[in-house]
């Protein structure tokens, strides 16, 4: 299946100068990574000493957010710009929603349509080298990055997570496999890394898309002795659980097995950039790197599921839209950026990578084009960003016990409502990161207000619905 339509729309920029020599973009996305799982954001039992020499040279962001709470969405987002409530694509594909519920789930879609236009496809169409390499998820057959403007796909297809684990076999129909003993996340960065010789004086997009840290928690053998041994020096005897609804949240992290993923993880993004400093590449490069959604720290009770990390003070973790689920690490280091590193406390969200890197490449798009996400461009340089609210809409069932609702975020002030119940939450983040106070009661006309706003914007984008189950019975 073919485009049927020209990428219509786009014009370089006039304000770029016709020698300058384009800048390259490196896009880092770690799958199921929580906020607090770096060394930067706050973890001691987890060691990340390349992403936190990173994060020194960087622009950090401390109010970032992924699009969804659960992966597909948020993949979606990141390539278009739109938000998953418009995309019609809410759930992770397939999804599951469960018929004996009180209410059932939207139908989504089950791939990113091809009429969408890629960031790929743009970048392709002025000139970029597109490389793919990891984790998919938006799509089979006709439906991968190859069909969505990558010039290479090396790991991508429908599966959300490697189906044999990190280690030869990968059964992955488009990552031939290594040696035995060749770990994945070594190996996707020395594909991208071997895409580096071959792009010779093109800019190049590099999007490296991890299947790390997600499910299978699966040791890396060459680290996990030295987790195992940290473990050891650790107080295990204070709680490592508590309640969510009738969920369980792991609020310690201790995993040896998930802290030896998170550290060959460094490993590899330490390679990679070296690679690029290497090759005299660095400078003339953004990069950027982010999570999908919150990292897996809660599921139902009763599920046989790891919950491999913790993110307190925050609470919930992925499938959730309290901060757990949706508030993730970002860290984007622009081209020629030689400043000292600054954290930007201001909201922002996975769509907005869209616009943000046409603008870094002197791209601009004409009125008609549907675009959700903001330029950060101005936050990049100190300046401010002109957007009132930030939402999140999840109409499903999810396995760590989120019920179908929806979130909104302006200012400092969070509003969930969910749908089962009709409860609504308001939170001040600012006085209560752990939203563990609801002011709804206290503050009626602001939650009403807020409510009203998330309505609106759902409306504006047609979002889907959860319905009620007329064959449920309590």
């Amino acid at each position: 299946m073919f485009k049927k339509f020209l990428i219509v729309g786009l014009v370089v920029s006039q304000l770029s100068c016709k020698t300058a020599k384009k800048q390259n973009f490196v896009f880092i996305l770690v799958d199921d990574m929580g906020w607090a799982d770096l060394g930067y954001t706050g973890s001691t039992f987890y060691e990340t000493p390349n992403i936190d020499a990173l994060s020194k040279s960087s622009i950090q962001f401390s109010n970032a957010y992924a699009s969804a709470s659960i992966c597909s969405p948020t993949r979606a987002s990141i390539l278009t710009g739109k938000h998953p409530a418009r995309l019609q694509i809410t759930d992770w594909i397939p999804g599951d929603d469960n018929q004996d519920r009180k209410l059932i789930g939207p139908k989504d879609l089950d791939a990113l349509p091809l009429e969408e236009v890629t960031l790929a496809e743009i970048l392709k169409q002025q000139g970029y080298n597109t490389f793919f390499a990891g984790k998919w998820h938006l799509g089979d057959e006709g439906l991968l990055p190859q069909n969505q403007g990558f010039d290479v796909n090396l790991g991508g297809f429908h599966k959300g997570q490697p189906p044999g684990g990190y280690y030869v076999p990968y059964k992955n129909p488009y990552l031939p496999d290594g040696p035995e003993g060749e770990h994945l996340t070594d190996r996707l960065t020395t594909e991208s890394i071997k895409f580096l010789d071959t792009i010779k004086d093109k800019p190049f997009l590099l999007y490296l898309s991890y299947y790390t840290v997600h499910t299978p928690i699966q040791a890396n053998t060459k680290y996990i002795d030295k987790f195992k041994h940290k473990l050891k020096t650790m107080d295990t005897l204070m709680p490592s659980d508590r309640n969510e609804g009738s969920a369980i949240t792991k609020i310690v992290q201790r995993n040896p097995e998930y802290a030896s993923m998170v550290y060959a993880l460094d490993e590899n993004v330490g390679r990679l950039i070296k690679k690029l400093k290497d090759e005299g590449l660095y400078e003339n490069t953004t990069i950027i790197f982010t999570s999908d959604n919150g990292g897996l720290t809660t599921i139902e009770a009763g599920l046989n599921y790891e919950r491999p990390t913790a993110v307190v003070p925050l609470r919930g973790g992925k499938g959730w839209l309290y901060e757990g689920g949706i508030r993730v690490p970002l860290l984007i280091k622009p081209a020629h950026y030689n400043s000292v590193a600054h954290v930007v406390s201001e909201p922002v969200i996975s769509h907005d990578f869209f616009p943000t890197m046409l603008s870094l490449a002197n791209i601009t798009s004409e009125k008609n084009m549907e675009i959700d996400g903001v330029n950060l461009v101005p936050l990049l340089i100190g300046n401010k960003i002109d957007r009132k609210e930030i939402f999140w809409h999840y109409p499903h069932y999810h396995a760590s016990g989120w019920t179908p609702g929806a979130a909104i975020r302006q200012g400092d002030w969070k509003l969930i409502e969910f749908y089962e119940t009709g409860v609504v939450e308001l939170h001040n983040l600012t006085e209560d990161i752990s939203e563990k106070n609801n002011l709804a009661s206290k503050y009626p006309e602001r939650a009403a207000a807020l409510k009203q706003r998330l309505h609106e914007l759902q409306e504006s984008m047609n979002a889907s619905k959860a319905t009620l189950n007329s064959n449920f019975k309590k």
